[in-house]
């Protein structure tokens, strides 16, 4: 009698539902489907740096915070308004930033001595200084800016995304998701997950290491042709079964993992075995040197799986921990040059390997956090949580590089010029992709939902 797992022909699991879906049938939920209006970009690599990443020491020097150091906030800002969390008071001293600033490129825009390779690509980027969120929470503020919500249970950008355009590569999920480390992030799945859209469009979690899905391989001994006959076979049933269940997302999406499982196991390791690449490359990337090789071998992985036709990938750097993620409560020169140095060689080599292949100039990157950081001290040595505060980056197709958008007040406590909700950089994102985030609608609970929910604004002084 055959095992069920010989039967099912080694599923590639719960979390990967995709690109191959119910060939037979016609219905393929994620086929390539045409956008709104003329695109500037194909495909989207999200950098997010998880934890809370500081502004005024990366991408937003403050002059002004190094020269009042120790001084109170409410003495140097006229009206600084309430402080949060902990030791957010106003009797807490500015803090100064242990870092060093350089002016990079044609552009001359400054960047942090702990990001000296990435300086060198300040030509291809825009800094968007005043992004802001609404909530001091991790699990929060990274709901909000994956699923455009602060609340649990919303469709993520990547399967608003592959919902509104599918993929051009039917044999490898549309959305997929890459880990420095091998804990989830703060607030788990949901943050790929597909929320009130159909399960097809949840993203898809690639582990480290030769088996980046597991069960992908078929079962040893299998003869030729049954793995195919069986999936023939249970493909019919479940279609006869979903006639009438037609709104039935999950059953859709579990025919489309059978499928899109059958055919990963011959693409899936060709797309990620970075053995194929030249040794210059992996070096190029960090890929063989411990302090960068995690972050270095997902983001050759990410430009490997844009360049065969995958909508959407996101990186994430950092961990759950403070002491993994970007969280620098205290110790925050130690913990961002570490974070900084495992991330700062690979995100420079994408941007670069990427112009090289001619990829750049259709695909987006982008890098953001959760939120920013408090320029007043917690103890002697880190920084609180900021919503009020936070500089992203884009790179790439459509964007206008060598450029600031907005800019905080003069200690990098709150955006104060151009003010950018984060619902704004996600209707910059989805307008470059050649979608209108007003008109990109899903009825469901009574009502058309929105990943810009209240309506979002394109960052126009972004794009080129």
């Amino acid at each position: 009698m055959i095992s069920r797992r010989k039967f099912l022909g080694a599923g590639v699991g719960a979390m990967a539902f995709g690109a191959r879906a119910l060939a037979q049938s016609g219905r393929n939920p994620l086929a390539p489907r045409p956008p709104m209006f003329r695109p500037r970009a194909k495909s989207v690599i999200f950098l997010f740096m998880q934890g809370g990443m500081s502004q005024v020491d990366t991408f937003d020097p403050k002059p002004e915070l190094d020269r009042n150091h120790g001084k109170k906030l409410n003495t140097v800002l006229k009206d600084p308004g309430e402080l949060m969390l902990f030791g957010g008071q106003n009797n807490t001293p500015l803090l100064r930033s242990p870092f060093k600033f350089r002016r990079y490129g044609q552009s001359g825009l400054p960047v942090s001595e702990i990001f000296p390779n990435l300086g060198e690509s300040v030509d291809e980027i825009c800094f968007v200084r005043s992004l802001a969120g609404e909530s001091n929470n991790h699990v929060a503020s990274l709901y909000l800016m994956n699923t455009g919500s602060l609340r649990q249970g919303n469709p993520s950008l990547g399967a608003w995304v592959t919902w509104a355009l599918g993929t051009e590569n039917p044999d490898l999920p549309g959305f997929v998701v890459l880990m420095e480390y091998a804990t989830e992030p703060t607030g788990g799945p949901s943050n790929w997950g597909s929320g009130f859209l159909p399960a097809a469009y949840q993203g898809t979690l690639l582990r480290g290491g030769p088996t980046p899905i597991l069960d992908l391989a078929p079962p040893a001994g299998l003869p030729a042709g049954v793995q195919r006959a069986n999936l023939d076979l249970l493909g019919s049933l479940n279609r006869e079964h979903g006639k009438s269940r037609a709104d039935d997302s999950e059953l859709e999406a579990r025919m489309a993992a059978y499928e899109l499982a059958y055919r990963m196991q011959a693409k899936m390791p060709e797309a990620v075995d970075l053995s194929r690449e030249d040794p210059k490359t992996l070096e190029f990337y960090g890929a063989n040197d411990p302090a960068t090789a995690s972050l270095g071998r997902k983001c050759l992985t990410a430009r490997r799986l844009v360049e065969r036709g995958v909508r959407f990938v996101e990186i994430y750097s950092g961990g759950y921990t403070s002491d993994d993620g970007w969280d620098a409560h205290g110790g925050l020169a130690a913990n961002h040059a570490r974070h900084a140095r495992s991330a700062d060689r690979p995100f420079a080599a994408l941007l670069r390997d990427l112009k090289r292949t001619g990829l750049l100039s259709q695909t987006l990157v982008v890098c953001a956090s959760e939120f920013g950081r408090m320029p007043i001290s917690q103890g002697n040595d880190g920084r609180d949580h900021n919503p009020d505060s936070q500089t992203a980056w884009m790179a790439g197709a459509g964007v206008r590089g060598g450029h600031v958008v907005g800019a905080t007040d003069e200690v990098g406590f709150r955006a104060v010029e151009e003010p950018h909700p984060v619902r704004d950089l996600h209707a910059t994102i989805l307008h470059l992709l050649g979608l209108d985030d007003h008109k990109l609608t899903y009825y469901f609970n009574g009502r058309h939902q929105r990943l810009t929910d209240n309506g979002g604004d394109v960052i126009r002084s972004a794009l080129a």
